[in-house]
């Protein structure tokens, strides 16, 4: 990638020279993609990018809602909601709508499609899914969220904040059930809620350009972590008569290395202690909204118990929180 950025930019006149040790320091491995390398050295309009994000995003949610459901031993039919997380493209007929055509879901399903709340939308969208199961009790609630943010890439776009992006988000998609009637063993979001920075737009979001998404990517998110991050976190846990001293953990979404580092220092840990957050982006690449339901998984599949906050940042600048609670 790394590679091919330099080739890409240098055409462009980019100083990419200056800005390539963004790749060295994004703590970035492996990253997926729904195209080959060779896509992002080509110009494309909105209608590829929206036929391409229609396919892939069909078929990857396909897959991850089939885990979901042979994991939990549910069958397609007796799933009464979907709720469907991106910001990464657009769609109508909605993702949930296309995937019933191709999964043998309920034609009287409810479905919620969210878009646009961009990487705290794993978080929020979650936090829905919640309320629709919390609304409807005994109903089986199946969250799903993809972003193929490899899509939104445009080789004309020579901003600091596109190489950057360049560098650090990838594709995936995640799914999870939810329901008052769950088994036994299962965690619980117990609450969830969020908070929006005043006069924060242009931190993190979209410019809608003629040829696709115009990536908006503040330099000073980390600095907005270091500096407010602990105060939204410990407004939040008040209104549930709770502190930071009461949590067992905190599963954050990973923006970013110097994002991860702030949110260690938000909440009082050694360098390094968010282990499955480095392990995800390390892996995966920052997968926007899908990326904190990665950390969850790592954190379930170690035995996750006690009290934890689930967390990611978003446009608005929001942070999202939800508080879960495992036996």
């Amino acid at each position: 990638m790394a590679e091919r950025a330099r080739a890409i930019f240098a055409d462009r006149g980019t100083d990419i020279a200056r800005l390539a040790p963004v790749f060295e320091n994004a703590g970035i491995c492996t990253r997926y993609s729904c195209v080959p390398l060779e896509w992002y050295a080509q110009s494309h309009g909105w209608k590829e990018r929206s036929a391409l994000f229609a396919e892939h995003a069909v078929t990857l949610l396909r897959t991850a809602a089939e885990a979901c459901l042979e994991h939990a031993g549910v069958d397609p039919g007796a799933v009464d909601a979907v709720v469907t997380v991106t910001t990464s493209g657009m769609a109508a007929p909605s993702l949930e709508a296309r995937l019933m055509a191709v999964m043998p879901l309920r034609r009287d399903l409810h479905r919620l499609p969210i878009f646009g709340l961009g990487c705290a939308g794993g978080v929020l969208g979650l936090a829905r899914a919640a309320a629709l199961a919390r609304a409807i009790p005994g109903s089986k609630v199946l969250f799903l969220v993809v972003e193929l943010c490899g899509l939104t890439f445009r080789n004309t776009d020579t901003s600091k904040s596109n190489v950057v992006a360049t560098a650090l988000f990838g594709d995936g998609a995640a799914a999870a059930l939810l329901s008052t009637e769950g088994p036994g063993d299962a965690p619980s979001i117990a609450a969830w809620g969020e908070y929006t920075w005043p006069d924060s737009l242009d931190v993190m979001g979209w410019r809608i350009e003629d040829d696709g998404f115009g990536v908006l990517f503040s330099r000073n998110i980390p600095s907005i972590v270091r500096a407010e991050y602990r105060a939204a976190v410990d407004g939040f846990l008040a209104g549930q008569g709770l502190a930071r001293g009461d949590l067992a953990g905190a599963i954050c979404h990973p923006g970013g290395a110097k994002v991860i580092e702030a949110m260690e220092a938000a909440f009082d840990m050694p360098p390094g202690a968010m282990a499955d957050a480095r392990q995800v982006l390390r892996d995966y690449g920052n997968m926007s909204a899908t990326t904190v339901m990665f950390v969850l998984e790592a954190a379930l599949r170690r035995g996750l118990r006690g009290r934890h906050l689930l967390s990611s940042l978003g446009p608005g600048f929001s942070a999202a929180f939800a508080l879960l609670e495992a036996s």
